[in-house]
C-alpha cells in the first residue's frame, strides 16, 4: 500500500518473530477497516488516512507473499471504505453523484465536447462519444496527487458498459401425427376374471395329477416341461396355490429330494391348535432348470403342454 520501495525484496530468511507481527498488525488493522464499514457514518475521512499512513508504514516490513497477501486485502477494504465515504459525502445540499462525477471525467478527457468548444470550432462536424479520451490528461491531474505508478489493473471496468442481452431459444413444439395417437388400453373388469378363470383351472390340472399318483413325486419331475422353460416356470406357479391352501405338502425325503404329495387340508382348529403356516422363497432359473433335466433325466412333462397363452391388447388378442 506504500510508494515503491527500492529495498523492498523477497527474503525467505525473515526473522520469524518479524513476520508474526507484521502479519498481527495487518490483522489488527483490518478489524479497524471492518469497523469502519460497520458504522461508517461514525467515523471521519481523517482517521481512514490514518489507518492507510499506518498500512504504508507496515508495508516496509513487508517481505513475503503470505505477509503481500494481507496487504492486498487491506488495500481492497481500504478501496471499497473509501468508494461508500465518496458516495456518503454532500456537495452543498446534493449527494455525490457517481454518475455525474463520471460524465464530467469524459468530458475533461475530450469525450465530450463543451459549449464553449463548439462555439470556437469552425467545424460544422460535431465530436460526441465516439472522440478518444485523453486518459494523459486525466493522468498528469492525478500524478499530482499520488505518486503510486498507474496501471490498468486497479480500473473497475471500462466507463462504457454494453450490457449483453440474453438469447433464449424457443424450442420447438413436438408436433406428433394425430394418426399416431393412442389412448391408454383400458383393463376391464371381464379381463381380470379372464385371468383369474385360466389360473384357476390350471390348479386344478395340476390337483388332479398329483391326486392319481401313488405318494410323492419328485418336484423337479412333477413341474418340469424339458421342452418349455416358461411352462415350467407357471407350473411352480399354480403348485404354490395348492401348497398355499393346505392341499399339497412339500417336503424333504431321506434322499435329499424335494417332494411333493397330496394331504388333508388342515381345518380351523388345526390352526387353532398350533398349526403355523410357513412361508419359503424358491429360485428357478433357466439354469436349474437345465440342470435338473439333466440330473433327473426328465424327457416327458407330468404335466400337459399347454397352447401359448394369449395376451389381450385392447379389444385384440395377441398369440
Amino acid at each position: 500500500m506504500s510508494d515503491a520501495n527500492t529495498d523492498l525484496v523477497y527474503d525467505p530468511d525473515q526473522n520469524p518473530e518479524e513476520k508474526r507481527e507484521v502479519r498481527k498488525n495487518y490483522r489488527s488493522l483490518a478489524r479497524l477497516f471492518d469497523e469502519h464499514q460497520a458504522n461508517l457514518t461514525e467515523h471521519t475521512a481523517e482517521e481512514l488516512t490514518k489507518h492507510i499512513v499506518q498500512a504504508d508504514e507496515l508495508f516496509t516490513k513487508v517481505k513475503g507473499p503470505q505477509e503481500a497477501t494481507l496487504d492486498s486485502a487491506l488495500l481492497l477494504k481500504a478501496s471499497s471504505m473509501g468508494a461508500r465515504k465518496a458516495r456518503a459525502m454532500k456537495s452543498g445540499s446534493g449527494t455525490f453523484e457517481v454518475d455525474e462525477f463520471v460524465s464530467r471525467l469524459i468530458t475533461f478527457m475530450g469525450g465530450r465536447r463543451t459549449l464553449e468548444d463548439r462555439e470556437h470550432d469552425d467545424s460544422e462536424v460535431e465530436q460526441d462519444g465516439d472522440a478518444p479520451l485523453d486518459w494523459e490528461k486525466i493522468g498528469r491531474r492525478a500524478l499530482a496527487k499520488s505518486h503510486r505508478v498507474p496501471v490498468l489493473n486497479f480500473m473497475l471496468g471500462p466507463l462504457s458498459i454494453e450490457q449483453k442481452k440474453r438469447t433464449v431459444t424457443k424450442r420447438a413444439k413436438l408436433e406428433k401425427n394425430k394418426e399416431d395417437e393412442r389412448k391408454p388400453e383400458e383393463l376391464k373388469e371381464e379381463d381380470i376374471l379372464r385371468s383369474q378363470n385360466e389360473t384357476t383351472k390350471n390348479v386344478l390340472v395340476l390337483e388332479n395329477i398329483l391326486e392319481n399318483e401313488d405318494g410323492p413325486i419328485n418336484l423337479f419331475r412333477f413341474i418340469i416341461n424339458p421342452k418349455d422353460f416358461a411352462q415350467s416356470v407357471e407350473n411352480l406357479f399354480y403348485l404354490s396355490f395348492l401348497i398355499r391352501d393346505g392341499k399339497v405338502a412339500m417336503e424333504i425325503n431321506e434322499n435329499g429330494e424335494p417332494v411333493v404329495y397330496m394331504c388333508e387340508q388342515p381345518s380351523d382348529q388345526d390352526y387353532a391348535a398350533g398349526l403355523k403356516k410357513q412361508q419359503m422363497v424358491m429360485e428357478f432359473d433357466m439354469a436349474t432348470w437345465k440342470r435338473a433335466i439333466e440330473v433327473f433325466n426328465i424327457n416327458e412333462s407330468k404335466v400337459p403342454q399347454r397352447p401359448p397363452a394369449k395376451i389381450r391388447l385392447g379389444s385384440q388378442w395377441l398369440g
